[in-house]
């Protein structure tokens, strides 16, 4: 898949307050706190950047097991070069949070004019770290996926 890049000061403290990657261990937790299995996984961290091999079922799957590492304060990089995908399909669109976005504009940008009400989409496929629609976070990195 490749190098996704973060901001390391923006994603959820799970450890502390510092912005110091957090071990392995600690990060394969985050993604079973996530609902995904880390049984297949291998993570890696060597200081502010994570390496993810293993294997993901679908793509989604990867993208958002991408999103709890990345999304994770004191997470700048996360290489997923060695992760195998078994049901690939289209990836979808990465998005940084501005200051002053919201998640109407934001799905008018990526799905066009008069698409706002479309924002649910991202939010679903963004659950965690969007809890409440009405509060997302600039440095978040965001799914945007294809319309159906």
């Amino acid at each position: 898949m490749g190098l996704f890049r973060f901001i390391k000061n923006a994603g959820a403290k799970i450890f502390g307050g510092t912005a110091d990657a957090a071990t392995p261990e600690r990060l394969q937790q985050e993604v079973q706190g996530h609902g995904f299995d880390a049984s297949k996984l291998g993570i890696q961290v060597n200081g502010d950047q994570v390496k993810l091999s293993g294997q993901a079922v679908t793509q989604e799957e990867a993208e958002k097991i991408i999103l709890s590492l990345g999304n994770t304060y004191g997470v700048a990089e996360v290489d997923t070069s060695d992760l195998q995908i078994q049901q690939p399909s289209a990836p979808a669109t990465m998005y940084t949070v501005q200051k002053g976005d919201t998640l109407w504009e934001i799905a008018e940008k990526h799905y066009g004019n008069g698409k706002g009400a479309k924002y649910p989409e991202i939010v679903k496929a963004n659950s965690p770290p969007v809890k409440d629609p009405h509060m997302i976070q600039p440095g978040w990195v965001l799914r945007i996926p294809p319309l159906a």
